[in-house]
């Protein structure tokens, strides 16, 4: 009896620490003002997105061609373009489609990376092979290997995701096996491999909790930089569909009229800008908030 009240005790004393660091972590990340502002930044840029609807007061492809290349005032706060549509809706818009390439190549390139490093750190062969081919596309300029990518798909919001998605998941992949090694030299693992467990349930309930802090950290980098990528493509006309607006497509017009109509290079400059900055400052402040050691 005193055995099994001494375990409940201990099962209840590590609760609580556990319950206390965590108190701690969320405590400093909230007295982190970067941390916080980079929260501020992301979350506002995803209401923006859902709310275009209500914020812009035009629909995106309304053209009024006598009000071609206007200033900013009352009726179009961001101005308007060379086919008299409504800066201001363009970008709106443009948020939900930057934010969902961003948020969809971070998802797939952080799952199919991770478990393509899994499983290259427990398989020579497998490491061998997969880790060349990560070399190899990592030797390539991202920007440059998203372009030949979209030329041999063709321009379309589905090819956009899939191009950069494999441009980002070599460098998870790497992350992931380096973090795996490390932990594979764990003494708790070592055991259970040596009393028989199942190759999955040792990369899967073992390895990969313990290496999935760092892959967050770095999802929400790549989600920085695919927006960045996919703005940089509809700017080169090799992204989305003129059709849709897009942060790129309205620079693309903007490098074209720069000296007559400002406006079209500055308004999705600074949203891009801003979100950009806001998912960087995010990830730096996840990264200390889930790193134990640096806590």
């Amino acid at each position: 009896m005193e055995s099994n009240e001494k375990s409940l005790n201990l099962e209840e004393v590590r609760r609580q620490l556990k319950k206390e660091q965590r108190s701690v972590r969320i405590r400093a990340f909230t007295k982190n003002k970067l941390s916080m502002a980079g929260l501020v930044l992301v979350l506002l840029m995803i209401l923006i997105a859902l709310f275009a609807p209500v914020i812009a007061g035009y629909e995106p492809n309304e053209m009024v061609v006598r009000d071609r290349l206007m200033a900013p005032c009352l009726a179009h706060p961001f101005g308007t373009d060379s086919l008299g549509r409504d800066v201001l809706t363009s970008v709106v818009y443009g948020a939900r489609i930057s934010l969902l390439v961003g948020f969809v190549v971070s998802l797939a390139s952080g799952l199919i990376g991770m478990v393509i490093g899994l499983y290259a750190s427990y398989n020579k062969i497998l490491d061998n092979i997969l880790m060349r081919i990560c070399d190899g596309m990592k030797a390539i300029p991202n920007i440059m290997l998203a372009i030949c990518l979209m030329a041999s798909l063709g321009a379309s919001i589905r090819n956009v995701l899939i191009s950069l998605t494999v441009v980002c998941i070599p460098g998870i992949a790497q992350l992931a096996r380096s973090q795996a090694l490390s932990v594979r030299e764990q003494t708790y693992v070592e055991a259970m491999d040596a009393l028989g467990a199942k190759t999955n349930r040792i990369l899967w309930g073992h390895i990969a909790p313990n290496i999935l802090s760092s892959i967050i950290v770095q999802m929400t980098f790549n989600f920085a930089t695919a927006i960045l990528s996919e703005a940089s493509l509809s700017f080169l006309g090799a992204g989305v569909p003129s059709s849709v607006p897009s942060w790129g497509s309205i620079l693309n017009e903007g490098m074209n009229n720069i000296y007559t109509a400002w406006w079209l290079i500055i308004f999705p400059g600074i949203f891009t800008a801003l979100t950009v900055l806001g998912l960087n400052l995010l990830g730096d402040g996840l990264r200390d908030f889930l790193d134990p050691l640096t806590n």
